[in-house]
């Protein structure tokens, strides 16, 4: 059967025109004018973009002793609900497991899928089996390793092991992701709050200030030069990490930044003068910031000096969020977002003229498929594409509650939020979850995109490597080094 999507404007990355589209067997099979197909879905007054591409979520993660509330079948529900068609996960090994095992764990969770999804992995620790499986990993066809500069103890990664998995990394046509917060300065500035009878929820942001960020990234950007790697810094949320990323992207680096919805549009008033619960849902590494830094995030995204808007979605609950009573170290850090995304950064950003609707499609979409090596499968409104379609209501409204939401969690901390744009339509590989904006997902529809190593950003990095390694000095036809 075919679906027709009439009446639209289709908005992508670089262009924005009147036209249909026709979808078959899962694919884009036409676009143009005066389509027709077996079903037909009206897109008036619409426009027609790339599903939404979240590359930073943590479905059913274990972490300081409890699991994400939603799982892939809640998440991906979320995700598609708000317009989102694919999400890329993080396979998390505990200290000594294998890569490989690691795998396996989160290829039985993510069965329950309603979208398509791939992952990351991180690398927890390292040892010889780490630097053998990561060969295995790539040829599953996950490209990319994060890598932990923070939580001092358990996750966190020292700077000989960044470096040598870095360049491990460049070997296979990877590319680098870190979470860059300085652990050790972290864990210091923890300890002494405790001290001092600082222990609720609004010391999580006075032990992790905007210089520990900036230095990390600073530094993860060094390293990975050295190592000749691409880098991508996760949750990137202030201005000293910005200026890292933007200097380096100037002298010609490969680094991308990703700024969070959350830390876009949430500030750090939502963890002072509020009650105890308020402020500990809203506890998540790095923590929200002031307007400044927000000021910062949005110039990047404007300017291109940051280029992914992701979520962290690692949702816990209100109960689980208690188990860091008197101890602010013991809250389970993360937020909710999945559903949320596009629809926050469509009204706070081009409601509001601070981004266009091309460079919305790319901060949500094409961009990432781009970093990922997905183009054009993923995130391009073109014929042979994967018929990943979000048709965006713009004059559709709703207040943002927990009420209502398809996430798994009992609060929302965009709650009371008004936005306007949201989808009438939602299609996953062809299929329409989110139908005149009733959710319609079918679970384990959601596929593995594996991806291929060495994209052209590690290809264009391996050949400027070679024409710029130093050459040994011959004089008389005796070797410098030799003398």
């Amino acid at each position: 059967m075919t679906t027709v999507i009439k009446n639209g404007t289709i908005v992508t990355a670089d262009l924005t025109y009147k036209a249909d589209v026709l979808v078959e067997d899962g694919k884009i099979a036409q676009i143009g004018p005066d389509l027709k197909g077996d079903k037909v879905l009206d897109a008036t007054g619409c426009y027609v973009m790339p599903g939404g591409i979240d590359p930073h979520t943590h479905l059913e993660m274990p972490f300081m002793g409890t699991y994400s509330s939603d799982d892939f079948e809640s998440g991906t529900r979320a995700a598609l609900s708000g317009g989102t068609t694919m999400v890329v996960d993080f396979a998390l090994p505990s200290p000594g497991q294998g890569l490989l095992d690691a795998i396996k764990m989160w290829d039985n969770k993510s069965t329950r899928a309603n979208c398509d999804y791939s992952f990351h992995m991180a690398i927890t620790w390292w040892g010889e089996q780490v630097f053998n499986e990561m060969k295995e990993v790539v040829d599953k066809g996950i490209t990319t390793f994060k890598h932990f500069m923070a939580y001092k103890g358990a996750l966190m990664v020292n700077d000989d092991e960044l470096f040598a998995s870095f360049r491990r990394c460049s070997e296979l046509g990877a590319i680098a992701l870190v979470h860059a917060e300085n652990g050790d300065v972290v864990a210091e500035l923890q300890r002494k709050l405790m001290e001092e009878g600082n222990t609720g929820p609004e010391a999580h942001a006075y032990s992790r200030p905007s210089q520990v960020e900036g230095e990390a990234t600073n530094r993860a950007i060094m390293i990975a030069d050295m190592a000749g790697v691409p880098l991508y810094v996760v949750h990137t949320s202030c201005e000293e990490a910005h200026e890292a990323i933007r200097r380096a992207r100037m002298q010609g680096k490969r680094v991308w930044g990703e700024p969070l919805i959350q830390h876009l549009t949430l500030d750090e008033s939502e963890y002072f003068n509020k009650d105890w619960d308020h402020a500990a849902r809203r506890v998540m590494s790095p923590p929200f910031r002031d307007k400044k830094h927000q000021d910062s995030l949005w110039a990047g995204l404007q300017s291109g000096s940051l280029s992914v808007v992701a979520t962290d979605h690692c949702a816990f609950t209100t109960e689980q969020k208690r188990f860091g009573v008197g101890d602010f170290t013991k809250i389970p850090n993360g937020t909710g977002g999945l559903e949320d995304r596009m629809p926050m950064l469509w009204t706070q950003g081009v409601n509001t003229g601070r981004i266009t609707m091309n460079e919305f499609v790319a901060v949500t979409s094409t961009n990432i498929a781009k970093i990922l090596n997905t183009y054009p499968k993923k995130g391009a409104i073109l014929v042979g594409a994967d018929a990943d379609i979000v048709v965006w209501d713009p004059e559709r409204t709703k207040t943002i509650t927990a009420k209502t939401q398809q996430s798994a969690i009992d609060y929302n901390v965009f709650e009371g939020h008004e936005v306007k744009g949201l989808p009438r339509y939602t299609l996953t590989r062809g299929q329409v979850a989110v139908n005149d904006g009733k959710v319609e997902t079918q679970e384990g529809h959601g596929k593995f995109v594996a991806r291929e190593p060495n994209g052209a950003v590690n290809r264009a990095l391996s050949t400027w490597k070679e024409l710029t390694a130093p050459r040994p000095v011959v004089r008389s036809g005796i070797p410098a080094s030799g003398v």
